[in-house]
């Protein structure tokens, strides 16, 4: 059972005593003192202190957060299957699940992944009355998988998989086999896990199956279980308490500069844009950036200044130590109130890629966060299952919560449109690596326009006042010079151009 703080007792209830703000902000620099972040000050923070929330709203708060409570606190088990004749793609691996090797290493690699979901019971978020996101913060969850799988690639040894993925009993998942060995192509398997269409079940696949596997097959690396104290830095990275760098209470404090607040959606866009003035804030910003795209462009100068601030005095060498890994986020619209099939085969080669870190998107209103697919179904983690919180300020606090156990997919054409795509690129070499191989995925649409494109120089050559880095908000809008003048097109609330 996952432990938790004494002073979380008392969110039990939905209600906290107010403690006082400088108390507040001591006890949060001391603990990212001890946790090795150095946030650059914040000159805005007094603005931060928000009215005390009326009664009807603290009414409304706990009613909310106990429905929510309810509804994302229990799931259904159901088994996810798989073919065993067709490839399985998880953020530039393949597995075909024709043998128990490749079902271990596939199932090693999914529940590595760090999972974030809703939790319950947390410290209540400044200048309101929640002490939960359920209901609400998916969006913000996803954005947090998303930089988690870049820190993982940053700080963590190549292809590191968590030793201790056998504490997860419940990982069960199928296998079969098309009775038919030909399908049509573009047509989707039949819905997993129904006893409709022509398939056979051949296996299902436990966890006490994978374990006598793995202490057959792979011994553990002493690599990995080395970097286990980084593994665990990181998730505390992301706790849920107002001092956790990337925690939902930092993260709607500075969702603030963009007018929201806690208990609003938050769009992929506005999110990838709050991860990276997250990173800046701490000291792992000294040797990590994160970009944010301008109208589906990314701009090779911006990048390349952001990473090393010294290119203008001098030719940036990839071994120096000014240089700063970079991840790149580009907020997109694939198409107008429904995914465009086109862009489909596009972005499965983006999810081939190394260097592809993953989605966030997902159905209306239902975020998800994508790292992988198989024939025509995407492989996704779900933040909507709701946690009670862990102290992650406890030594040895349990990982178990942050692994998701079960593979979940769901069909292309239940995609939403509206998503950010994210890369890691470590080195100088690296981001041109990126740019090219990115490159010829974009190539892949069948579409005139492709879903983003990598311009030579900076924003402001293009007469963007402001490049991405610094930019917060809805992005400027270019469109082909054909399109300029004609009559307004219907935009979502983030007011993306339509490809």
């Amino acid at each position: 059972m996952n432990s938790v703080s004494p002073n979380t007792v008392s969110f039990v209830a939905g209600v906290m005593q107010e403690e006082p703000v400088e108390s507040r902000r001591q006890q949060a620099l001391e603990w990212q003192n001890s946790h090795g972040f150095r946030p650059h000050p914040n000159p805005s923070t007094s603005r931060e202190a928000a009215e005390e929330p009326d009664e009807m709203d603290k009414l409304k708060a706990k009613l909310m957060s106990a429905w929510n409570s309810v509804k994302y606190g229990w799931t259904v088990k159901t088994k996810t299957s798989f073919n065993k004749t067709s490839p399985i793609i998880v953020l530039g691996h393949t597995y075909l699940l024709n043998s128990e090797d490749e079902v271990e290493r596939f199932r090693l690699d999914f529940v590595s992944r760090i999972w974030l979901t809703y939790r319950r019971e947390f410290p209540q978020l400044e200048g309101s009355t929640w002490t939960t996101d359920c209901g609400w913060g998916c969006m913000l969850r996803s954005g947090q998988m998303l930089l988690a799988q870049g820190l993982l690639l940053h700080l963590m040894p190549r292809d590191w998989t968590w030793p201790d993925a056998h504490q997860l009993t419940d990982v069960d998942f199928e296998i079969f086999r098309p009775r038919s060995p030909v399908r049509a192509a573009g047509v989707p398997i039949p819905s997993f896990g129904s006893p409709r269409g022509s398939t056979t079940p051949e296996k299902s696949f436990s966890t006490s199956q994978a374990l006598r596997n793995s202490q057959k097959k792979r011994p553990e690396s002493s690599r990995d279980r080395l970097a286990e104290p980084t593994h665990q830095r990181l998730v505390t990275w992301f706790g849920d308490q107002p001092p956790a760098p990337f925690g939902v209470h930092q993260l709607v404090d500075i969702g603030k500069g963009s007018g929201k607040k806690a208990g609003d959606w938050y769009g992929p866009s506005v999110v990838a844009h709050i991860l990276r003035k997250a990173v800046a804030k701490t000291s792992v910003g000294q040797s990590l950036a994160v970009y944010v795209a301008q109208d589906c462009t990314v701009y090779k100068e911006d990048v390349l200044q952001l990473c090393d601030p010294s290119l203008s005095q001098r030719a940036a060498d990839p071994s120096s130590q000014t240089w700063k890994s970079v991840i790149i986020l580009v907020p997109v619209r694939l198409g107008g109130e429904a995914l465009n099939p086109s862009y489909i085969e596009c972005v499965k080669n983006i999810l081939r890629l190394d260097c592809c870190i993953g989605i966030i998107g997902g159905k209306p209103k239902h975020s998800l966060y994508f790292i992988g697919f198989q024939d025509e179904q995407l492989l996704y983690l779900d933040p909507h299952y709701c946690q009670p919180v862990v102290d992650v300020t406890q030594a040895n606090f349990s990982l178990e919560s942050f692994h998701c156990s079960s593979p979940k997919k769901m069909p292309f054409n239940r995609m939403d449109p509206s998503c950010t795509v994210g890369f890691y690129a470590k080195t100088k070499k690296d981001f041109e690596s990126l740019c090219s191989v990115v490159g010829m995925a974009l190539s892949s649409s069948k579409e005139k326009y492709p879903i983003f494109t990598f311009v030579d120089g900076r924003g402001q050559d293009y007469g963007l006042e402001a490049h991405s880095s610094n930019h917060f908000g809805p992005p400027p809008h270019i469109l082909p010079p054909e399109n300029r003048g004609r009559g307004n097109i219907r935009q979502s609330s983030e007011e993306f151009v339509f490809l």
